[in-house]
């Protein structure tokens, strides 16, 4: 008996370690809540920059990356020792950020400046500036490294970067104020979120053409507060989530044949999302309320709210 029961003790501290975690950006506390996913409570709030927006990981899962906005900096953070240990030269106003497969370049989008700034995270320097719309916003680099594309949100343009050269290569025209792009895991598609159009444009990367605008509505909510934000699209292209912000609830989406399958109610002003690695797990962050909602994959049902710090933004989770 002894011995099962030390086993039994064994296992769980094991699970326990093996537990992945969440990290959240507080926008109006300059800081980082980090929620135990095993346990579902936050176990440490760690001080950041100014305004912290947009979080990101390093492929392996080794460093993360703070858009700090109102500091005009992305910070690198070690995440074995919960400390930042550089800063990069971001320019001003970064929001959003996308690193290229090679683990290195990382393009910023500056949104005061119009610009995508290029990053080499290595060396720490600035391997080129992109002028892109007015009020540049999204990120996202192709899974082949190819393209990267920006979102503008004043001038309503996704701008396709060629990687090769650092240069504008082209400009599609979408809805009002883009906020967010997501490649598909394939890269063969191009999600595009429109806040104010509340739509969402699907694109074909090859043709770089629409496929399909999605449009929401939501029963008992009014058209004006469904606007369309973050994406996460899952890993087996089963699904697509939509975080559409003041209407308070992720629309979820056959990512195959585009049909809004349901609307899940989370809390007030849902931004941004995050799978946790075995994709069971979605988390979204809900500015005004302060929380995250957890949402069961498999279920499609929200399991769990979690309170965090005031207007919760960005979200990653590492291992």
């Amino acid at each position: 008996m002894r011995r099962t029961l030390l086993s039994c003790a064994l296992l769980l501290a094991a699970g326990h370690a093996a537990a992945s975690t969440a990290w959240v950006s507080n926008e109006k506390d300059n800081s980082l809540s980090l929620i135990d996913m095993q346990t579902l409570q936050v176990t440490d709030t760690l001080p950041v920059g100014q305004r912290p927006r947009g979080l990101l990981l390093s492929h392996d899962n080794k460093l993360l990356y703070i858009c700090a906005s109102d500091s005009d900096r992305v910070q690198v953070m070690d995440v074995a020792t919960r400390k930042i240990i550089k800063e990069l030269p971001s320019g001003k106003d970064p929001e959003q950020f996308a690193l290229h497969p090679n683990n290195r370049w990382l393009y910023v989008s500056n949104e005061d400046d119009a610009l995508v700034t290029v990053i080499d995270t290595e060396t720490s320097k600035v391997l080129g500036q992109i002028s892109v719309g007015v009020e540049p916003e999204g990120m996202a680099v192709s899974p082949d490294g190819k393209w990267a594309v920006n979102t503008s949100e004043t001038t309503n343009m996704l701008h396709w970067i060629d990687t090769s050269t650092q240069t504008l290569a082209d400009s599609t025209l979408v809805d009002q104020r883009p906020r967010f792009v997501e490649f598909t895991p394939s890269g063969a598609q191009l999600w595009a979120s429109a806040e104010i159009g509340g739509t969402v444009t699907i694109l074909d990367v090859a043709t770089r053409q629409v496929l399909k605008t999605l449009t929401f509505q939501i029963k008992g909510v009014h058209p004006d507060k469904v606007q369309p934000v973050g994406i996460k699209l899952s890993a087996d292209g089963k699904y697509g989530f939509v975080a559409l912000g003041p209407a308070n609830h992720v629309a979820v989406i056959d990512a195959k044949t585009f049909e809004i399958l349901d609307y899940l109610l989370v809390g007030r002003r849902v931004w941004q999302m995050a799978f946790t690695p075995d994709q069971k797990q979605l988390l979204a962050t809900n500015g005004v309320s302060g929380d995250v909602s957890v949402i069961d994959v498999d279920s499609l049902k929200v399991s769990k709210s979690v309170k965090v710090g005031r207007y919760p933004w960005g979200v990653v989770v590492t291992p």
